[in-house]
């Protein structure tokens, strides 16, 4: 019974990876108030931000792996049906990067405040 667990083992190893669909990356849900936020607020905030940012760019790369191995199985598409699939894959992508650059800005508008806020104390 000991000697089957690491036959099961291998046999999962030797199988190769199994490519699960791309993962939309959880956005974080809120940004600290640059008025009343501390540094370490707004420092904690700016890595979940670039966390989210690095992210969406393995989402993107994933999605456009996930279609190339997809026309790679599919040899007999037209050329429309091929620029129908590279139009969608090209909104999904757009829409992750305009949720990341909405984040980003979300952020950068609290950095800007904290900074104004700070630079008076100073």
């Amino acid at each position: 019974m000991k000697s089957l667990f690491p036959l099961a083992l291998a046999a999962t190893l030797v199988a190769g990876p199994v490519h699960a669909a791309c993962t939309y990356p959880k956005a974080p849900e809120k940004m600290p108030d640059g008025q009343t936020a501390a540094l370490e607020d707004m420092l904690a905030a700016q890595k979940l931000v670039k966390q989210f940012d690095t992210e969406i760019g393995a989402y993107q790369t994933c999605l456009e792996t996930e279609h190339n191995e997809a026309l790679a199985k599919e040899p007999n598409l037209n050329e429309q049906q091929k620029t129908e699939r590279q139009k969608i894959l090209q909104q999904k992508q757009n829409a992750a990067a305009d949720d990341a650059a909405a984040v980003v800005q979300r952020f950068n508008d609290q950095r800007k405040i904290y900074l104004e806020k700070n630079k008076k104390k100073g």
